[in-house]
């Protein structure tokens, strides 16, 4: 529910918070108290289009935020995703707020963050309903008017089950389109992925296989440099008259002797001892190392030419021998789907064709299921507008269809099926039916909607609905119809109605006192709650304009009667 609106510096209005309750709230006051400021406010804060005219004369900017205390289970749940991927929480309740300076730059935010006016709009629009002159009429949308009549029919369970054999026809139709795109280059296609593929095995490349080559050619091309090095080491360790091993074995010969004298040089023997050996053994492995290396030409050509033919696959088809072997089974798969397509092509035309039937039965029925139920509605609107001064008013829904391929019998589908809906009004006699919004006035719109919202009120999700110039033309018994209903509205809705009739505002919950004043040379709007003794006079005020006994009297006996009904 809406449950502050804070004004500051807009139009007349200096600063002002105006608490709204539960259920059903009235705004009431003299003729240019600024009753319908107060609504150009709220729509300001819905995303309505402002103009740097709305900022109160000497100030720099106007602002208007209004606060909705909205559970997330009434959110719509695209703008509840919307919120979250902006990362505002609406746990705490929700703020939308318009700021318009005196040179009509205008700024929106939701709790706090920046957004555009569309998207304040967008998100508003699943909240609250003004009806009236303004624009914010989710009523006057034709995707709104057959979610409506969806609801009021009980068809949500039917309407799904078209959404999804939609969107499965979709679906497959993609499927078929890009097989029959790959269909016109198969032959090509299929010769390069052989190509590919016997490219790949010809050269059967091994995981790891590229180091290997790239150490061997590093070897091969340095097998001069590393025999000569390896000899010289050979040489100085053991063949040469000065060899290391020969002086060590003299050396050991000499500590033997000494140690034959003095004990202390026993460490010394056992070091020497244990070294002998180790360095026998790289002799023997520099030997054989020397004689191992081969400077083989040939082999180090064969082993360039096999490195560049991996790096050249691996140019086209991948860095690194494994992704070339991944790039190769995907070629595999690819070649026999290819080879495969036209099996393919023809059981999804199959499966087409059932999912074509299967859609025009589902998108038959539910057509049906709403013809009968625009029936009912119509009749139940034309009876309730007759209530609200409005007799003689004929109503219809138009449901029908264009032409298209998405079903059997020639009509276009989409995911809500193949009616499009429009509510239709002729409000005078005589005159033909057209299209809601551009037919009713904004009295005859809010009668309108508060006919359809009590007929449709179980399909009805938005939680606060506002009436403005709902009275107009009317009175007597039709004003105390008019409050009845608005009463019995707000059983599941907030409703905020700006009345100048006292059978409207004594039914309601929540009464606000609309007055002009002229304070320190300036004009400012007050608003205030008005309870008992107050809003008898203000009730006792609608009836007669004059205050007396006779019209406080009944002010008093309206509120009585409407404490107990």
């Amino acid at each position: 529910m809406l449950r502050v609106l804070h004004i500051k510096n807009f139009s007349i209005i200096d600063d002002a918070n105006i608490e709204f309750g539960e259920g059903f709230n009235v705004l009431t006051g003299e003729t240019g108290a600024g009753k319908s400021i107060i609504i150009d406010a709220l729509c300001l804060a819905l995303g309505e289009r402002a103009a740097s005219e709305v900022v109160r004369s000497g100030e720099k900017e106007a602002v208007v935020a209004a606060f909705f205390d909205i559970s997330p289970d009434r959110m719509d749940p695209a703008s509840t995703r919307f919120l979250e991927d902006f990362g505002i929480s609406i746990d705490n309740g929700l703020i939308l707020k318009r700021i318009v300076s005196a040179q009509g730059k205008s700024r929106a935010f939701v709790n706090g963050s920046m957004v555009n006016v569309q998207t304040l709009s967008d998100i508003s629009k699943n909240i609250i309903d003004v009806h009236g002159q303004y624009e914010h009429q989710s009523l006057l949308s034709p995707d709104n008017q057959i979610d409506m009549l969806d609801a009021y029919g009980g068809l949500l369970y039917e309407r799904q089950e078209v959404k999804t054999a939609y969107e499965s026809l979709c679906a497959l139709r993609r499927q078929i389109a890009d097989l029959l795109q790959k269909e016109k280059e198969r032959a090509q296609r299929l010769d390069l992925l052989a190509y590919q593929i016997n490219e790949i095995e010809a050269a059967n490349p091994d995981p790891g296989e590229e180091e290997g080559l790239a150490e061997e050619i590093r070897i091969l091309g340095n097998a001069g440099r590393l025999a000569e090095l390896a000899n010289n080491a050979y040489e100085a360790l053991y063949s040469s008259d000065s060899a290391c091993i020969t002086e060590l074995s003299r050396i050991l010969n000499s500590l033997r002797e000494i140690s034959g004298i003095d004990p202390r040089a026993d460490e010394a023997v056992k070091s020497a001892q244990e070294a002998l050996p180790l360095l026998e053994e790289t002799g023997y492995f520099l030997r054989d190392y020397r004689d191992s290396l081969n400077h083989d030409p040939q082999r180090l050509e064969q082993a360039l030419e096999r490195l560049e033919l991996i790096k050249g696959l691996g140019r086209k088809y991948g860095s690194g021998v494994q992704e070339i072997l991944d790039y190769r089974d995907k070629a595999v798969a690819e070649h026999e789907e290819l080879k495969h397509s036209e099996e393919k092509l023809g059981s999804l035309k199959k499966d087409l064709e059932a999912l074509t039937r299967d859609l025009t039965e589902k998108t038959r029925e539910l057509s049906k299921k709403r013809k009968a139920a625009s029936k009912i509605i119509e009749a139940e609107v034309v009876s309730r507008l007759s209530a609200l001064s409005m007799a003689g008013t004929r109503f219809s829904i138009l449901i029908k269809q264009e032409k298209g391929d998405d079903t059997v019998d020639g009509f276009r589908a989409t995911q809500k099926g193949i009616d499009s809906v429009e509510f239709l009004i002729s409000p005078n006699v005589g005159e033909d039916l057209k299209p809601l919004a551009r037919t009713a006035s904004g009295g005859e719109l809010s009668r309108v909607m508060l006919a359809l919202k009590s007929v449709m009120a179980k399909g009805d999700n938005i939680p606060v609905l506002v009436f403005d110039e709902i009275d107009a033309g009317i009175g007597g018994r039709t004003a105390e119809t008019v409050g009845r209903k608005l009463k019995n509205l707000s059983i599941n809705h907030q409703v905020i109605c700006v009345t100048h009739l006292p059978q409207i505002a004594s039914y309601a919950d929540r009464h606000l006192r609309i007055e002009k004043k002229v304070k320190k040379e300036r004009t400012i709007v007050e608003i205030n709650s008005i309870e008992k003794d107050e809003r008898a006079a203000e009730i006792a005020r609608m009836l007669g304009g004059e205050l007396s006994a006779a019209s406080l009297t009944h002010a008093k006996e309206m509120l009585g009667k409407r404490r107990k009904s």
